[in-house]
């Protein structure tokens, strides 16, 4: 195992019919700038319920939070933050609109020559000592923003990840109920991403991290029992609630410290969302079979103990068995109705160049946990997923 730092400050209001609790965890003298998306925060009565438990505090709203956030929306509500003198950040929605208001945060407190230089530290903290505090109340479970110190944000059609750890979310509640209002697919995508999460820092090279190990394949399970449950039943609450909390666990760092990590599906997926707006876990989905198929051999211990941990896959020759664990992952996908073939998508196959060289140009040449998977392999990886 690795040498490492565990910090994680936020406070998680888990369950059903808490939102009185949330007057005492927003400062009484605070102005609430309130973030959501789209109309479905106000259409099904969360912003009006947030509103009644803040009481007289003033708040101001705003809406239109993009999926995938756009930096120009963010950047007016750091403009309205300023202007207004807000004091505290309340966001409402899923990953998106959390990540969005968690560079709000920062935005906030630097000038807007810096703005940029935010999104360009990649995965480095940025470079500052103060931002506005935030607190969540998560409607989508998918991407454990609720519960970590990152962000991604789209700017010029690409998307760029934001670090610091000024902006974990001082709280965050999880309720069950303000989920049923989602679509299928939309539970389908929360439910890839969060594994594909657990996989990313868990599917590497064994470091004799044995907590982390087992932590991840505990979630992986999890969701694997509960996630296509809650997606085709919403009046489970037992699995509901228990995909929701692993969907945080995936990505509040716990399973992640002290191991290597390989996170090349997520730059990839994140290269095919911008240039065909795919949501974000299905092309998480589609490109990890593929990942797996071309990294087998360097992945191949830990393929090993997945089968047999997560799957139950104990009998065959070793590439029976690590070729029968990735038919199931990919088939688990299939299972919450996500196609995993980029050809579904109307995309051309030699549009793949394309791809390819839009992450040469973001520098993204040197992925996985030994940064030995360049352009050629991700291209045989798109092409397998074709």
């Amino acid at each position: 195992m690795n040498k490492f730092n565990f910090f994680n400050p936020t406070q998680i209001v888990f369950g059903r019919d808490r939102f009185d609790e949330l007057d005492s965890l927003v400062p009484k003298d605070a102005k609430v700038l309130l973030t959501y998306g789209g109309q479905s925060a106000k259409k099904y009565g969360t912003v009006d319920r947030v509103l009644s438990a803040l009481k007289d505090r003033v708040v101001i709203e705003f809406g239109g939070i993009e999926a995938n956030p756009k930096f120009e929306t963010l950047v007016k509500a750091t403009e309205v933050v300023k202007k207004e003198g807000v004091t505290f950040l309340l966001a409402v929605g899923g990953g998106s609109v959390m990540d969005g208001t968690k560079f709000i945060a920062l935005a906030s407190k630097v000038s807007e020559d810096k703005f940029e230089g935010l999104l360009f530290n990649g995965f480095t903290p940025a470079p500052q000592d103060e931002a506005l505090p935030l607190g969540c109340i998560a409607t989508l479970p998918a991407t454990g923003s609720e519960m970590n110190a990152g962000a991604v944000i789209t700017y010029k059609n690409q998307k760029y990840p934001v670090m610091s750890p000024l902006t974990f979310p001082k709280f965050s509640f999880l309720d069950s109920d303000l989920t049923k209002t989602l679509p299928q697919e939309q539970v389908a995508n929360g439910v890839a991403d969060a594994f594909i999460h657990v996989m990313e820092q868990y599917l590497t090279y064994p470091s004799n991290a044995k907590i982390q190990d087992r932590f991840a394949e505990g979630i992986l399970q999890t969701l694997i029992e509960d996630g296509p449950i809650t997606y085709n039943d919403y009046e489970n609450v037992e699995a509901r609630e228990n995909f929701i909390w692993s969907a945080t666990m995936a990505l509040n760092g716990i399973i992640g410290v002290g191991v290597p990590q390989d996170w090349s599906t997520h730059m990839i997926g994140h290269e095919l969302t911008s240039m065909y707006g795919i949501a974000h876990g299905r092309t998480l989905a589609i490109v990890f079979p593929s990942m797996l198929r071309e990294r087998k051999v360097q992945k191949k211990e830990k393929l090993l103990q997945y089968a047999s941990r997560v799957w139950g896959i104990n009998e065959g020759s070793e590439e029976e068995r690590i070729e029968l664990v990735i038919q199931k992952t990919e088939e688990f996908f299939n299972s919450l109705g996500i196609v995993t073939k980029l050809s579904h998508y109307d995309i051309k196959q030699d549009e793949l160049d394309t791809v390819v060289s839009n992450m040469e140009k973001m520098g993204l040449t040197a992925l996985s946990e030994t940064g030995d998977l360049g352009l050629s392999e991700v291209k045989s990886i798109l092409e397998q997923a074709y």
